[in-house]
Order: C-alpha cells, then sequence, then structure tokens
C-alpha cells in the first residue's frame, strides 16, 4: 500500500537539511531503485522554485511499504530526523486514484 510520509520541518532549518541531505537523498534513491517511491519533494519556504536562504518549511514523500508501521519505521530512521530537520514526521495510508 502507499503511505504519505509528511515531514515539517523546525525553523531555519536549512544548515541542518544541507548537511543531512546526502544521507537522505541516498535513502530516497534506494526506494526509487526498488520501484517503490511514487514522488518526494521538499515544500519552499516561500512562493519559489528556488527558495535559497528562506529554506523549507517541511517534505512530502509517498511511497509503497507493507504496512504502516513499516512506513513509520522507515520515517523514524530518516537522517533528517536524525539531524533535527523535522519538528513532526506523519504517516498516513495514501490511496492514488489520478493519473
Amino acid at each position: 500500500m502507499l503511505y504519505v510520509i509528511l515531514g515539517e520541518d523546525v525553523m531555519n532549518s536549512l544548515p541542518l537539511r544541507r548537511q543531512a541531505r546526502p544521507a537522505h537523498l541516498a535513502r530516497l534513491e534506494a526506494l526509487r531503485e526498488e520501484g517503490r517511491l511514487i514522488l518526494a519533494g521538499p515544500f519552499p519556504s516561500i512562493d519559489c522554485e528556488d527558495p535559497g536562504e528562506a529554506g523549507f518549511s517541511g517534505s512530502l514523500i509517498v511511497a509503497e511499504f507493507e504496512s504502516e508501521q513499516a512506513a513509520r519505521i522507515w520515517a523514524d530512521a530518516d537522517p533528517y530526523v536524525a539531524a533535527g530537520v523535522y519538528s513532526r514526521v506523519t504517516v498516513r495510508p495514501f490511496r492514488k486514484v489520478l493519473p
């Protein structure tokens, strides 16, 4: 089943994001290679493709896991969690309808 992982950033998270980003992306790439990643990306803090120093307010991941518990375990092990980027992480089941 698909699950949404929604990470909400702490204030001024950009330095923390920059430090943990390579490890975070490596985990996403592994999901992609397994054919389980539907989409992933950050929420810019301002209405701009590249927010620069304004940074990001959170991230969204939609991926396939065997259960909500498995998705939660994966999310809790994210390098952004370990680095303190996220103030909160929500995991919810998701049913894709379109496209």
